[in-house]
């Protein structure tokens, strides 16, 4: 074997060529994915660590984007509750006004008490009418539990053993069912549980007339369903005293201080709902922002990229075809030996 037939048989520069335009194309296959795909690391094998946190993250996003969601309905929920409660705020007002002007003896109390009875017809309406969703939170019935809050997802949390916890954001109910029922225990608007005889709603309640000293046990509003023997339902007639009139005013006053005591609670939760729903928008942003900087590809930079490599391609065939072509010359020189 001569030494010519050895270098034609090794070829280097065609193997050289070779290498070149190869890696060449593995680059340029790497550049066009993340061109297409946008990600610089798509897949575990490109950056298992990055890959990891990042499909992690992900996770969380996908969380957090669902607690949005449900802050949203909360936030509506909330907001008509709140609604509810201010419009029968005004109403009760109304009705003190009324109340009290029954005081003058000129004032014809049959009229007033047609006046009295439409807004207590409305105080009902409005109470009924504040649902979302099929959700009612101011007014209490069957196969609902006083005590127990409502409870809406507030936020989400990745604890440091990898698990994940939903915090939740409460409107509380009464501390406890047992013993007497007491006017902070009335934290609805109605009370018509079949069970009961309204205790837990600020209308339907006679703890207001009782804290109050009442020579009878008023309520602003019989409970649609519950036991109401005993109450006695805010009315004028001709004959209505002075005292029944301080009686039911005082009784009023006390419901006014109630539903504003629950007024502001609901304020105060929906305020807390758009915060934390403003603060989710924004972890969501920066989760999403963090993700990115991890495995989004430059895409300016990955497109200079690809331009270069492509140009290296052109380069690396030129390359090669010469480089066959001194090889076939030299082949061709020694095909007779």
């Amino acid at each position: 074997m001569s030494i010519f037939s050895t270098f034609i048989r090794v070829s280097p520069s065609v193997n050289t060529a070779l290498e070149v335009l190869r890696n060449t194309q593995a680059d340029l296959k790497v550049a066009q994915r993340q061109m297409s795909s946008g990600l610089r690391v798509q897949t575990a094998k490109d950056d298992a660590t990055y890959w990891r946190i990042s499909t992690l993250t992900r996770t969380d996003i996908g969380a957090v984007s669902a607690v949005q969601d449900a802050l949203g309905l909360a936030s509506a929920t909330v907001s008509t509750a709140s609604t509810g409660v201010t419009s029968a705020i005004n109403i009760v007002t109304q009705i003190r006004s009324k109340l009290v002007s029954a005081y003058e003896d000129s004032v014809d109390k049959t009229k007033l008490n047609d006046e009295i009875t439409q807004l207590k017809d409305q105080l009902r309406s409005v109470g009924q009418s504040a649902s979302f969703n099929g959700v009612n939170w101011i007014v209490l019935q069957d196969g609902e539990d006083p005590t127990e809050p409502h409870r809406i997802p507030g936020s989400i949390i990745r604890n440091t053993d990898g698990s994940i916890s939903i915090g939740m954001l409460n409107y509380e109910g009464v501390a406890s069912t047992s013993g007497s029922i007491v006017s902070t225990d009335a934290r609805y608007l109605l009370d018509d549980q079949s069970s009961g005889t309204g205790g837990y709603g600020v209308l339907t309640s006679t703890a207001f007339a009782t804290e109050a000293g009442a020579a009878q046990n008023y309520v602003l509003v019989n409970s649609k369903y519950g036991d109401t023997s005993g109450q006695v339902e805010i009315s004028l007639d001709a004959n209505t005293t002075n005292g029944a009139l301080t009686d039911m005013v005082n009784t009023v006053t006390a419901m006014l201080h109630q539903l504003n005591t629950i007024g502001s609670a609901f304020g105060s939760l929906e305020t807390r709902v758009n915060l934390q729903s403003e603060f989710a928008n924004n972890l969501s942003d920066s989760l999403t922002s963090g993700v990115g900087k991890l495995v989004d590809a430059n895409m300016e930079q990955q497109s200079s990229k690809l331009l270069a490599l492509q140009t290296q391609q052109q380069l690396g065939i030129q390359s090669l075809s010469i480089a066959n072509a001194s090889y076939n010359t030299l082949t061709q020189l020694f095909q007779n030996f």
